[in-house]
């Protein structure tokens, strides 16, 4: 599906810092794509990311341009100025649980080469053949010795790709994909799903209350700054009272996207939830008033409530983990209120301080 090769390459791209006060890591991303194509299926956008600096950085590649073995969002798609409507998977991840398969290590003064097939990825069909922009998704998580994660936001230039003829749709490829509200032949896990769906529309339902009540006060500034409260209160608002009778909650995972530090993903063309084996690992909300932290992001109705805003509202998988979420609210608010973990560590934060 991909390719990817250490070489030593010259490309040009500007950065910018997502946060003032720590010198953005020294990354430059380009894209190399065919100016014309007669089907989608013949698109191929080549991402050339390069480390300038001294050391080696290690990147999270979920997400970005540096991620074509699951299929998360590498690049917004668009046509005469209109967004393509992504169809491919959002992730929830356990950082404490991902092994290296999960990140891209860049080493000092080379450049890797990642070819994306895009084809199944993005609803061509609805926007009609014509000439589409790929601009890559570079907000990358990197990881520093001896400190959190840190986002950082890498300028980079569209590429354009003609398609002549056909924009049919295409459909990710799975082995099996059973229907049903809640999908899983394992009565154990069946109840366990249900009963964190509950929890996750209770949660989104406090939080959104908390919201109403308190206005923009510090707890909400410290994870989404400036954002407006109508904003946030939308999302939470849409999670408590989601209804829907076609969506489905389910056990298996008929994609294969259940990999290291994988908790559950969103399959953004259904908006089908499949939950991962770590996900039945997580707790009730109740384990907030003794038993676990905010910040371990165990607390499965959190995980559900993250993959509804997913579902109802498109957010996106800017990066993982409260301090991170903290971070993103500080320097950059439009991030946060697109994040979904902002929305799990919040409203999780919000039963904390008022239910125990």
């Amino acid at each position: 599906m991909f390719s990817l090769a250490f070489i030593t390459l010259a490309v040009s791209a500007a950065l910018s810092l997502a946060t003032p006060a720590k010198r953005a890591p020294a990354l430059e991303v380009s894209l190399t794509a065919p100016a014309n194509v007669n089907s989608i299926d013949d698109i191929k956008v080549t991402a050339v990311v390069t480390n300038t600096g001294s050391e080696d950085l290690k990147v999270l590649k979920y997400g970005t341009v540096l991620d074509s073995e699951i299929p998360t969002r590498s690049f917004t798609v668009s046509r005469d100025g209109v967004t393509a409507d992504f169809t491919g998977v959002k992730l929830q991840l356990d950082i404490d649980s991902l092994d290296d398969s999960a990140f891209t290590v860049i080493p000092a003064g080379e450049t890797i080469l990642v070819e994306h097939q895009v084809a199944s990825l993005y609803d061509f069909e609805k926007l009609g053949a014509g000439a589409f922009e790929f601009e890559p998704v570079t907000t990358f998580q990197v990881i520093e010795a001896d400190a959190e994660p840190r986002a950082y936001k890498i300028a980079a230039q569209k590429v354009k790709v003609n398609v002549e003829q056909d924009v049919a749709k295409r459909e990710l490829a799975a082995a099996h994909e059973k229907r049903a509200r809640v999908s899983c032949s394992d009565s154990s896990r069946n109840s366990f799903i249900s009963s964190s769906f509950s929890e996750g529309k209770s949660l989104a339902s406090i939080a959104s209350s908390y919201v109403a009540s308190n206005g923009a006060d510090t707890l909400f500034r410290s994870y989404f700054g400036t954002t407006s409260t109508s904003t946030v209160r939308s999302v939470l608002s849409a999670v408590a009272n989601e209804n829907s009778s076609s969506r489905t909650l389910n056990c298996v995972d008929p994609y294969g996207y259940c990999t290291s530090g994988v908790i559950a993903y969103t399959l953004t063309a259904s908006t089908n939830v499949y939950f991962c084996s770590l996900f039945f690992q997580e707790v009730t909300n109740s384990r907030l008033c003794s038993g676990t932290t905010v910040a371990s992001r165990n607390i499965r109705g959190g995980t559900v409530l993250h993959e509804l805003t997913h579902a109802l509202s498109g957010t996106d998988d800017v990066g993982y983990g409260c301090s991170f979420d903290q971070n993103l609210g500080r320097t950059s608010p439009s991030q946060a209120a697109i994040n979904a973990d902002n929305y799990n560590c919040f409203a999780t934060q919000v039963y904390q301080n008022t239910q125990c």
